[in-house]
């Protein structure tokens, strides 16, 4: 039979209570148990003296006896002097399990997944942004093209007529104002302009 130096829990909901009990470590934690050597209560300020109650001569006889103080129980044993612990070195402490590693992955990625969304949805909105300022330009100048060509030429039509519709008597000279007239879009070009109408 193997013999263990452990805590057993008493008191109530959320107010723990502890026995410190050398017990078979074959049976259950509150079950029966050999011999009462302390109690634990930690309720208690950490540097309260009624924290920790340990009778030092039953606990020395059991781990005499070749008793194994639980984890809990040899930081006891320590902090009353009846037994040095050996300090516990566990560098894998601190690293997450096998689930919380798998989660931080997914997230890593989904971050990334995230950035490179978000990346080329800027690059689209920058390439349609730039798309329309040229095809409106391409289109502005296309249209001034067009109407300015087809203003020069009606006006250079407009011009000619006037020149022709002017009485064949008339200077030179008028013949010139008439067709500047027309081609400025003064009175001369509003009556040519009420001709035509009437013509067609």
């Amino acid at each position: 039979m193997a013999i263990a130096l452990r805590l057993s829990r008493g008191g109530a909901k959320k107010r723990p209570y502890y026995r410190i009990v050398a017990a078979d470590n074959r049976s259950p934690r509150d079950g029966k148990y050999l011999e009462q050597i302390g109690v634990y209560n930690p309720l208690l300020a950490k540097d309260d003296e009624g924290r920790v109650k340990l009778n030092e001569d039953r606990a020395r006889y059991w781990l005499g006896v070749g008793a194994q103080p639980s984890d809990r129980v040899a930081r006891f044993l320590d902090a009353a002097g009846i037994r040095e612990r050996e300090a516990r070195n566990n560098p894998n402490k601190a690293k997450p399990g096998e689930k919380a590693t798998e989660r931080a992955e997914e997230k890593a990625e989904k971050a990334a997944e995230a950035e490179e969304a978000k990346k080329a949805a800027e690059e689209e909105a920058k390439a349609a942004a730039e798309a329309p300022k040229e095809d409106a330009a391409d289109a502005d100048s296309t249209e001034n093209d067009a109407t300015g060509s087809v203003k020069t030429n009606e006006t250079a039509d407009a011009v000619a007529e006037a020149a022709t519709d002017a009485p064949e008597d008339a200077p030179a000279e008028d013949k010139a104002a008439i067709a500047e007239e027309v081609a400025e879009g003064g009175p001369v070009a509003d009556e040519k302009a009420a001709e035509d109408k009437a013509e067609g």
